[in-house]
């Protein structure tokens, strides 16, 4: 029953005649569509490219629009300082960042077993303050520059203000004033006195013997500067200074001859001065009278970089048409947090 059933509808498929679909007839007195895209855009509104640019500038786009160009653009290479990458740097959640130092331990002594135990001090706080600011830049390009130039306009931008913004912040992080910038470890007072006898926030120096210059025996001189950071800073401490200062030193020998510098071993691996890294900033200064051009210390103990966000670029096409605005900020700050852990020297006679 079920296989006549079957037969059956299998041969009133076979009379079905499978033909095209019919186009639908277009209205009386109008014709097919073209394929021109202007004809498009008048019957049915379809938005068609249009642009406008003029080469009559070069330095302000015109030499981004010739017929051929290079799609990678070379650019001069700014000295970046390092301080970030040997610092410490923490995220914050607003500009009101504050951190607690103690000075000095808790008081001890000593007893016998019966003896009696008297009231020992506490140990005094100290409360840093990071001094921030806004780092900002907001440069411009025209819609038809953005349409028209034969390389990413919008990532060029970008890598650009991270390279400047990279530059200005280091340069801060080393000299900064501290007054809408971070302050930098060489804006911090200076002085003379020992560790036990100088005041927090403090940095010692110790003087190169001669003013401008190093005086005799300059290997006993960044010993007794490497020497005068007590023994628990000096693990993962490091010499900065820029590649003037650290061309003379390449230059300097011992007694028996032998370079105090010593090349790094492998590709990447900083070079070492009696024995530890040897970090180039170019933002030190360069040696004169009185300049403190070179630090030795260990900089993640010693300098604070407090940092609100990434850098951030907002594009803004709607405020200057028909220019589109890239306004870039980044807050960040710093300043010394242990005044123990970072020493100067300061060329000068005393």
């Amino acid at each position: 029953m079920i296989e006549t059933k079957a037969d059956a509808l299998e041969a009133s498929f076979e009379g079905v005649t499978m033909t095209a679909p019919v186009a639908r007839p277009v209205l009386s007195g109008a014709r097919a569509p073209g394929g021109a895209a202007f004809e498009g855009f008048l019957r049915s509104g379809a938005s068609v490219e249009m642009k406008s640019f003029t080469g009559a500038s070069g330095d302000s786009g015109g030499y981004a629009v010739p017929k051929e160009i290079d799609a990678v653009i070379d650019a001069t290479l700014k000295s970046v300082s390092p301080i970030r990458a040997i610092a410490n740097v923490v995220k914050v959640g607003s500009a009101g960042y504050r951190k607690l130092v103690t000075t000095g331990g808790t008081p001890s002594g000593w007893a016998s077993e019966t003896g009696s135990r008297t009231e020992t001090g506490t140990p005094s706080f100290v409360e840093l303050a990071p001094p921030m600011g806004d780092l900002y830049a907001n440069p411009s390009a025209s819609q038809a520059m953005l349409d028209d130039a034969l390389f990413d306009v919008e990532d060029w931008l970008a890598n650009e203000i991270a390279r400047e913004f990279a530059a200005a912040e280091g340069s801060a992080f080393v000299s900064g004033t501290g007054t809408n910038q971070p302050k930098g470890f060489l804006s911090a007072p200076t002085g003379s006195a020992g560790d036990a006898t100088r005041g927090f926030g403090t940095l010692q120096y110790l003087a190169s013997g001669a003013a401008g210059d190093f005086g005799s025996k300059p290997d006993e001189r960044l010993i007794d500067l490497v020497q005068s950071l007590r023994s628990p800073y000096r693990q993962g401490a490091v010499f900065v200074m820029n590649s003037a200062t650290a061309a003379r030193i390449r230059k300097f020998k011992t007694a028996d001859g032998a370079f105090l510098w010593q090349p790094g071993l492998a590709a990447g691996q900083p070079a070492t001065l009696l024995g530890y890294p040897v970090i180039e900033a170019e933002d030190m200064p360069d040696i004169a009278a009185n300049s403190l051009s070179i630090a030795f210390g260990n900089f993640k103990a010693g300098y604070l970089i407090a940092e609100r966000q990434e850098t951030q670029i907002l594009r803004d096409p709607y405020s200057n048409k028909p220019f589109v605005n890239f306004y870039a900020t980044k807050r960040v700050g710093g300043c010394v947090s242990n005044s123990e852990a970072i020493k100067l020297m300061k060329f000068a006679a005393s």
